[in-house]
């Protein structure tokens, strides 16, 4: 084993194949809650760990890890579930070139041979599924497809998978299946998780019907029916959307945390309204955002730096502060101006809003699309009707200095896990050189330009692997992408360093066209627990 650091409360541990992974894994369930493990990600090689660094460390962990026999772990099978294939995949003739075999002898190694499926990422619902017996691995394609369509069946490595919804993707397509692998909607929206067992059929050799889960009532599946009207939305601006903390532990499905961008200040916005910190907010993107208020009512806005204005039903106009309770009353306007600093800032109202969670949370993940949908011009919010609220707070101020474009922002880093693909130039250059945020970051990252690219020094695949919100992902033209909440759960880029999770939030608030120079905390290291071989 070996154990590498990835953020001040997560590391990997890297091991040296796909069934010492799963077994580690099985094995680590058991002692999960004991050791203060918060999550654990598995994927192709590795274990993404993420702990509780206020009650242990990633030393004591990696020798705890290190000392454990997985030598005669196996993994529990779990419900076997069938899935119907049309193999007409664009790329079905390419893959029997490579393995020197028929197309017909393909599709009968996928459909002869049982898969489980060894760990989720990547997407909500994608399953990296294994066969020990099937004898189709097939590289990936040397150019990624812009879109590969829901319900692809594919090949890539040792794995095989299905398409949960149509996303980019450099698999090789064999086939297609009308199964909704992901489906919000049922009462288990992931057809497969850890374990599940799966078998393909040729649906062309066979006449069986299979059915799918049921779906939840067609009430569920609408859009929640407000039956208040207390705030409705006149304009959302660039983007607004319910946030909360997020969805922590929901890696086994392939979802990351999510949650809102500036947690202090959706936590600062619900103090001084008396609510619960995690209490839903809306997260409004570069300002623009303005309501009509249909009854008396106390809101707050904190986050990025804006100008608060509020038309009475009079035609009266004021403005008010940030990071104090505003009093409303009905027929009143409130408007957003663009941010002065910053990105994003946050609107709470005391009580909280009427919203339905899903998989535990109201934040919506833009790239997993999962959550209450992004608000709309026209749409009604419901306040909820709280019983018991704390006191509101006066004494709330920003955490932290909301940059400008033209600013330059420093960001603590830690080195790894994969610093030592690159070489000691790179290294370097990544802490020495400023790197401008281009116009095509959002929730999901900031891509990143510099001068100069990093260049790797070791040029193999990596398998996937588990990331953490502020990795830092270099791609294969060398400029950064900088994680942010709404990443992929894994990924196939080395990652040179991460954000330290103190500098998350300002992290969040860099607007396009500011500077981020790196500052690493300390040296690239294995932790002591890899000086233990016992797997």
């Amino acid at each position: 084993m070996r154990f590498l650091p990835v953020n001040i409360d997560a590391f990997i541990v890297e091991l040296n194949s796909l069934e010492q992974t799963m077994a580690l894994t099985d094995v680590l369930q058991g002692v999960i809650a004991n050791w203060h493990i918060n999550e654990i990600i598995p994927a192709a090689r590795t274990l993404l760990i993420r702990y509780n660094p206020i009650v242990t460390n990633a030393n004591i962990l990696a020798e705890q890890i290190a000392q454990l026999d997985i030598s005669a772990s196996v993994m529990q099978s779990g419900e076997q579930v069938t899935i119907p294939v049309r193999y007409n995949g664009e790329d079905l003739p390419q893959v029997a070139d490579y393995l020197g075999i028929t197309v017909a002898e393909v599709i009968a190694r996928h459909t002869d041979n049982e898969y489980q499926v060894a760990f989720c990422g990547f997407a909500p619902g994608f399953a990296y599924m294994v066969s020990k017996t099937a004898q189709l691995n097939v590289p990936r394609r040397s150019s990624p497809r812009v879109r590969i369509p829901a319900g692809s069946v594919a090949l890539a490595g040792e794995f095989s998978s299905v398409y949960p919804q149509a996303s980019p993707g450099g698999w090789q397509l064999i086939g297609i299946t009308d199964t909704a692998v992901w489906d919000i909607y049922r009462d288990e929206p992931a057809l497969f998780k850890p374990g599940t067992r799966v078998n393909f059929i040729d649906v062309s050799q066979s006449k069986t019907t299979y059915h799918l889960p049921a779906h939840l009532s067609a009430a569920k599946k609408q859009d929640d029916l407000v039956e208040q009207q207390d705030i409705t939305v006149l304009t959302t601006g660039l983007q607004t959307l319910f946030q909360d903390n997020g969805r922590i532990g929901q890696a086994a499905l392939g979802i990351s945390e999510s949650g809102a961008m500036d947690k202090n200040a959706l936590h600062s916005a619900n103090r001084v309204l008396g609510n619960s910190i995690n209490e839903p907010a809306l997260e409004i993107t570069q300002g623009g955002f303005s309501a009509q208020i249909n009854r008396p009512m106390l809101v707050a806005v904190t986050g990025s730096i804006c100008e608060i204005t509020i038309t009475t039903i009079q035609g009266e106009t004021y403005t008010s502060p940030m990071y104090r309770p505003i009093q409303l009353e009905a027929g009143d306007i409130i408007r957003l101006g663009n941010v002065k600093c910053g990105v994003r800032s946050y609107f709470a109202v005391r009580g909280g809003f009427q919203v339905t969670p899903i998989l535990t949370s109201c934040a919506f993940d833009t790239l997993a699309q999962v959550g209450p949908l992004p608000l709309k011009s026209g749409q009604m919010l419901a306040i909820k009707q709280a019983k018991t609220l704390n006191p509101v707070s006066l004494s709330e101020t920003p955490m932290i200095n909301y940059p400008t474009s033209d600013d330059i922002v420093v960001l603590d880093i830690v080195l790894g896990p994969r610093t030592d693909w690159f070489t000691q130039q790179s290294i370097a250059l990544l802490t020495s050189q400023l790197w401008s945020v281009t116009p095509a970051s959002n929730r999901i990252g900031l891509r990143l330009s510099g001068k100069e690219p990093l260049i790797r020094e070791k040029q193999q695949e990596l398998p996937s692997e588990g990331t953490c919100i502020g990795a830092i992902q270099i791609p294969a033209n060398g400029q950064p992408v900088l994680f942010l909440n709404d990443h992929p759960l894994t990924g196939g880029y080395p990652v040179i360093g991460a954000v330290c999770n103190y500098h998350l939030d300002l992290a969040g608030q860099i607007p396009v066209n500011a500077k981020i120079k790196f500052n690493p905390i300390g040296m690239f290291k294995e932790f002591e627990g890899s000086d233990v071989d016992h797997v």
